[in-house]
């Protein structure tokens, strides 16, 4: 099982670090075939962990996506991983990955020197956020200006290593 979550999160990192998406190719059988590995190893218990799993990565990220400061690749593949991990192994994962993904960002910001225009936009999603409201189109992905973080990049260095410890006996 670790070696197919590993593969799996391999692969869409590669293809989010090369063109920034996660194709449906990938992250729709790989639900199925984290459901369908996980039955045939642990029987009816194991297709439960894994349904829950999927349906924790998938919930988690949802908020992200329907504000638009996650992509849908991202979204499937947290689904995917989850399918193959289940919730247990999940959520220490996607912990990880939040923070991978929050160092690439700041090396990305200062790299492009971006400090404050991007201490700007954090002020604005916060007063976006304590007023219920949405912080705008110019803070989403669809603003072609603004910097994108390859979050399935972060996900892989995540799912990898933790796959690695567990295989080894580290974790």
């Amino acid at each position: 099982m670790w070696i197919l979550a590993a593969l799996l999160a391999a692969t869409a990192g590669w293809t989010d670090w090369r063109s920034r998406r996660i194709p449906n190719w990938l992250t729709m059988p790989g639900i199925l075939i984290g459901i369908a590995a996980n039955t045939a190893v642990y029987g009816w218990t194991g297709t439960k962990e894994s349904l829950l799993g999927a349906g924790l990565g998938l919930l988690l990220l949802l908020p992200f996506v329907l504000i638009r400061s996650l992509g849908g690749g991202d979204w499937k593949l947290a689904g995917a991983l989850g399918a193959f991990l289940t919730s247990k192994h999940l959520v220490p994962v996607l912990l990880w990955a939040v923070l991978i993904g929050g160092v690439m960002a700041v090396i990305l910001i200062i790299s492009k020197k971006r400090v404050v225009q991007t201490l700007r936009n954090l002020l604005r999603m916060l007063a976006a956020f304590f007023t219920l409201h949405l912080p705008g189109p110019d803070l989403t992905l669809d603003n072609p200006e603004s910097l994108k973080v390859p979050f399935g990049v972060a996900f892989a260095i995540a799912a990898v290593s933790y796959s690695v410890r567990q295989i080894w006996g580290l974790g």
